[in-house]
């Protein structure tokens, strides 16, 4: 692959279809603001907003959204743009996932194929400590991370029209998790997502009963066929890169403390050894990504949330808050305390 190559590929990861602003322009208008000014100011052709078949700058979209509640002095924003979308934004993922003979396997459409709406978002059903529970957890790969709650509330408001679509209109899941403080009073949370919300979390997404996960779709087997079809010839799914994958299930298993090769390699089916030869062909080693991993996450939390720095220690899967401490001399040069105050 060549430098070029390289570059697009970069660049190519950090798009995302023009649907994804879908609603934006009227709701702006109804809130009295000029869309096309907003828009601009986040780099996003207005004639590229809404549209299905145009690819703008994801961290552009997130801009817009977020420019749009500050100006706007609409605090709740993404969660008013979450109810005007629907599943129809995502184009021809929105007819398999529809077509499915089950929620399970709506939802495995969504999160095998979102790369086709853009490949920088991350969607994932994972396991829960309870059996009978499932998370659905969704998040944005830009390093570094721009400042997204109110994009990350508009994704779990479109997510919440998705499961109602298939769940019914008064479906209500078990708990919404936000990475971020409340923006609003949390009982607003509470009646827009009907269920009780958490803030300051490592990780967007759902807690959902397994149980509804099984419920039944209108199955259509020839339309599914056809729609997988023509994801299959047109959005060629992309392989991520082991180190990718190894990072986010790192991220994963930060608050336990699971954190040993051995853990993470058992979750390919491979031995340790093999986990560590394959890391090191791309770069890397697992003892970096742990230490990246836990840098990126400490900088979201010191500087996005008002967590307490000794409960970011254990959200990070630190056992003694001095090791998080000498850990942050480190990476930022300053206590967490002080980085904290400096940003």
């Amino acid at each position: 692959m060549t430098l070029l190559d390289i570059l697009l590929t970069i660049l190519d990861m950090q798009l995302v279809r023009g649907s994804s602003l879908a609603g934006f322009a009227p709701l702006v208008t109804a809130h009295g603001g000029d869309p096309d000014v907003l828009l601009a100011l986040a780099g996003v052709d207005s004639s590229d907003a809404g549209r299905d078949d145009r690819f703008i700058p994801l961290r552009s979209a997130i801009a817009a959204v977020e420019a749009a509640a500050t100006l706007l002095g609409v605090p709740d924003f993404g969660r008013q743009l979450g109810r005007r979308q629907s599943i129809d934004i995502l184009g021809p993922v929105s007819v398999a996932a529809r077509t499915a003979a089950t929620v399970a396997e709506a939802f495995d459409v969504l999160v095998t194929h979102m790369d086709s709406h853009s490949p920088a978002i991350c969607a994932r059903i994972a396991v829960h400590v309870d059996p009978q529970l499932h998370r659905f957890e969704y998040d944005f790969l830009l390093r570094p991370a721009p400042a997204q709650g109110q994009a990350l509330e508009l994704a779990l408001g479109l997510t919440l029209q998705v499961l109602r679509l298939f769940l019914g209109a008064t479906y209500r899941p078990v708990a919404v998790h936000l990475p971020h403080p409340r923006v609003t009073a949390e009982s607003d949370y509470h009646e827009y997502f009907g269920c009780p919300p958490h803030f300051n979390e490592p990780i967007g997404g759902f807690t959902l009963r397994a149980s509804d996960l099984q419920r039944p779709l209108n199955h259509d087997p020839l339309a599914h066929r056809v729609a997988l079809a023509y994801l299959s010839e047109t959005h060629a799914q992309r392989t991520p890169d082991i180190a990718a994958t190894v990072s986010r299930i790192i991220r994963q298993l930060l608050p336990t403390g699971e954190l040993s090769a051995e853990h993470v390699a058992r979750q390919f089916g491979i031995h340790a050894k093999t986990l560590q030869r394959r890391l090191v062909t791309e770069g890397t080693s697992y003892a970096e990504l742990v230490d990246r991993t836990r840098r990126e996450l400490a900088h979201r939390l010191v500087t996005g949330t008002d967590l307490p720095v000794a409960q970011v220690s254990r959200q990070l899967g630190y056992a003694e808050h001095s090791i998080f401490t000498r850990a942050c001399r480190r990476w930022f040069g300053v206590t967490p305390t002080e980085y904290r105050n400096r940003r």
